[in-house]
């Protein structure tokens, strides 16, 4: 198969948004990747932060390889050595009391949703069948049926239905929408602290602080959705942290699993996960002996806090440069630590100015046509990323 019939053949089968860049990597290390040809790119995207520690991170591989030694999968019949450990260290990381290992994003966010309406019917005294969940407008919490029952982009929903009952949508940011929209109801709000595919959207000051006063007030759960905003990306732990508050449920992935292999989790309060009892909830590969011990090591990498320093300091430069470039092409620049929304002015498309960034080098994904998501591994080097920011500079230029 050459190199076109591949290109092809990942053109027709995406499921993204919108069509990828037509590259086909055959390798890649650190922040960087090499194509078929043997064509070299800086990632500036990182696989929308599923890379947050680069292209085949040392420590990532020897976990891996060491544990293709041992064992890589086992029945759930039966424990294994690396799950009890896995657990622990990330409930220990993140501050948290029970951790629910799963899959892909998506699962997470389902699982969270699953444990929310138990939670509602058991604990808070919601009718059965009657609870609900109230999310943002402009949302991206993954590409399942249920999930898209609540999103707002008419290319994840149209065509779908019909569509899974229970949700509310309030507009980002608006905490008197969301106020108004709680009632006796409401089981949860599920909310992203920093909107990435809708733009890279960061929202006002004192929001989620308002969202967690909510919550608190009306007896309703908090759960942050750091899938792509967490592990470091907003040079915290968590992006909510910046404003200072905790949820009741998180729900991570992406860079959980390094890079190497898909590896997500939900962690949070064990009055709220323990209400889950053996047989109601599970997954075939979630918390599988490779996963964890991946896993793991993504937590040992995380424990120094060196990741989410480099995001801080790199990510002040980061956000410096770019925004030196609006009123130059770019009418916006959003985001926090190495992670940005670079808004282009009016008559200029993001996805051609994506397409030309990679004929010169530089693999960064735009969203809606109207923002290219700078989002570069944390392993990712200040010459580097001057680099890529002057690439885009030039682009924008021409």
């Amino acid at each position: 198969m050459t190199a076109a019939d591949l290109i092809a053949l990942d053109d027709q089968w995406s499921t993204h948004n919108y069509h990828p860049l037509p590259v086909v990597i055959a390798e890649a290390e650190g922040a960087w990747v090499t194509d078929v040809a043997g064509k070299r790119y800086l990632d500036f995207l990182a696989g929308y932060s599923a890379l947050n520690f680069g292209h085949r991170h040392p420590a990532l591989v020897a976990a891996a390889v060491d544990q293709l030694g041992k064992v890589t999968l086992t029945s759930r019949a039966f424990h294994h050595d690396q799950l009890g450990l896995f657990c622990r260290e990330l409930a220990e990381l993140t501050g948290t009391e029970m951790v629910l290992p799963m899959n892909s994003g998506a699962e997470a966010v389902e699982s969270a949703i699953k444990v929310a309406r138990k939670w509602a019917y058991q604990v808070k005294g919601v009718p059965d069948g009657a609870a609900e969940i109230i999310v943002a407008g402009s949302n991206f919490h993954g590409r399942t049926t249920t999930i898209i029952s609540f999103s707002t982009d008419s290319v994840a929903r149209n065509d779908f239905g019909p569509f899974t009952p229970g949700f509310q949508v309030v507009k980002y940011g608006d905490a008197q929408a969301l106020e108004a929209a709680i009632s006796p109801r409401t089981a949860a709000v599920l909310v992203e602290p920093v909107q990435g595919e809708a733009g890279v959207l960061v929202p006002p000051a004192g929001y989620l602080r308002e969202v967690r006063r909510l919550c608190d007030d009306n007896n309703v759960l908090l759960i942050a959705d750091e899938i792509q905003s967490g592990l470091a990306r907003t040079g915290t732990l968590f992006a909510s942290e910046h404003e200072g508050i905790r949820a009741d449920l998180y729900t991570l992935g992406k860079a959980l699993g390094g890079g190497i292999l898909p590896v997500s989790a939900v962690v949070g309060r064990r009055d709220v996960l323990g209400v889950l009892k053996p047989g109601e909830h599970g997954s075939t590969f979630g918390g599988n002996p490779l996963a964890c011990a991946v896993g793991r090591a993504v937590i040992t990498l995380l424990s120094t806090g060196e990741f989410q320093e480099r995001s801080r300091s790199l990510g002040a430069h980061l956000h410096r440069r770019l925004g030196e470039l609006v009123g130059r092409g770019v009418a916006e620049v959003r985001g926090r630590g190495l992670w940005a929304g670079v808004e282009i002015a009016p008559g200029r498309h993001a996805r051609r100015i994506s397409e030309t960034l990679m004929d010169r080098g530089v693999l960064c994904k735009e969203t809606h046509d109207t923002t290219l998501r700078v989002a570069p591994p944390l392993v990712i080097s200040q010459a580097d990323l001057d680099h890529g920011i002057d690439t885009i500079a030039d682009v924008l230029a021409d």
